[in-house]
């Protein structure tokens, strides 16, 4: 078996690979090939002259403190049935770190279907994707802004400015895709049944709601995006206008400050939630990229870890990670005085973890209190969430 690049002409052996998968019409349409999609790059498994398995990864940028980090996104790895259980999707995974790596991807994400499999390949559970489903009712029962609203139906023009506000709300959010990569088309935006706009006095999207009115009595929203407290206000009292004519909305859940602190909630609800794993693929690249917002309030300390991974053995080995200055490098060296399990990188990095889970874990050992300043670059743990599926 060999594992090489995709190429023209790939996309009917995919299809029929994905298809076998993850389920589907016999015959593609053309926006489900991947030739069709721009942002991307692939990789395909051959047995002889056929191919057994492929691997996606997009090319996204996610949000850790502040910065978007070039990540790559794992999707639609798909091995033939019979070539199942002989390593064909751990060859495509080992085949796709180093060129992730050359392609300045540093950190990679993906929704497991298989979670062991990608956990022997460093992934680790790190976020969460979700949803809540409620009566439109409910939300009647907010604080009403202080004025009325005003919305508008979003037409081409106004995608700029939307994505500007999308963008200004992300970068506070870890996890958040920043959805300016060649991975994203904005103007697919127009193509879903509710973009509403929510303008300021001055004419700036201060937010906007995105939703599908699929047939039956719920609405699926996607995004409800508010720069203050007024704006999400008013787009969750335009949800309650939907009563008598919808049975439940369901609610993705992204924003904290909307979610936590506005939304009034029955005393019992359920959330459905599809988590996704982070890998870093190069530590040192992915700490220079990343935003550090506490560094600016540490005093200069410096904190030598030691990162055991066989499948990226270009960061294996002994680091020092260097805070001064309210910057923070990943300089060689050190006594390796915290040791990390490549798994153990993703959860720590996005600070969903802090050192007293994955020691629990047994995905770190070491010094306590070492471990300890691992914590406070990080903030962890808080929750880490992505408002995309991939």
């Amino acid at each position: 078996m060999i594992v090489r690049p995709y190429r023209d002409g790939d996309d009917e052996d995919i299809y029929r690979l994905a298809r076998l998968a993850f389920g589907g019409a016999r015959e593609p349409r053309p926006d489900e090939l991947w030739s069709h999609w721009p942002g991307w790059h692939g990789l395909v498994a051959e047995d002889g002259d056929q191919p057994v398995g492929c691997l996606k990864v997009r090319e996204y940028a996610q949000f850790f403190g502040g910065n978007a980090v070039p990540m790559g996104g794992v999707a639609g790895v798909a091995v033939d049935p019979h070539a199942r259980g002989h390593g064909v999707a751990t060859a495509l995974l080992d085949a796709a770190l180093p060129v992730m790596r050359e392609r300045g991807q540093v950190i990679s994400a993906l929704y497991p279907s298989v979670p062991p499999l990608y956990r022997a390949r460093g992934w680790e559970q790190a976020g969460n994707y979700e949803r809540v489903t409620l009566a439109p009712e409910l939300f009647a029962l907010l604080e009403k802004p202080a004025s009325r609203l005003r919305l508008k139906r979003a037409g081409a023009d106004d995608l700029p400015a939307l994505r500007d506000a999308y963008l200004e709300f992300a970068s506070t959010v870890d996890g958040m895709l920043d959805r300016s990569t060649a991975a994203f088309q904005l103007d697919r935006l127009l193509e879903v049944d509710v973009v509403e706009i929510a303008s300021g006095p001055d004419g700036s999207v201060r937010g906007y709601l995105t939703a599908d009115r699929p047939e039956g009595d719920k609405l699926i929203t996607y995004d409800l995006v508010a720069l203050d407290g007024e704006t999400a206000l008013g787009l969750l009292a335009n949800l309650a206008r939907w009563t008598g004519i919808m049975r439940e909305i369901s609610l993705r859940i992204v924003d904290p400050a909307w979610w936590q602190l506005l939304m009034t909630l029955p005393v019992l609800h359920d959330v459905t939630n599809h988590p996704w794993m982070l890998r870093v693929v190069d530590l040192p690249a992915a700490v220079a990229a990343r935003g550090w917002p506490a560094a600016a309030q540490l005093a200069p300390f410096a904190v030598d870890v030691e990162v055991a991974d066989e499948h990226a053995p270009w960061q294996a080995g002994r680091h020092r990670l260097v805070v001064d200055g309210g910057k923070v490098t990943c300089e060689p060296g050190g006594t390796g005085a915290v040791r990390l399990a490549a798994r153990a990188l993703g959860p720590w990095y996005a600070g969903s973890a802090d050192s007293a889970m994955l020691r629990r874990a047994g995905l770190l050992e070491g010094d306590p209190a070492d471990a300890h300043l691992l914590d406070l670059l990080t903030g962890a743990p808080h929750p880490v969430r992505m408002a995309d599926s991939f």
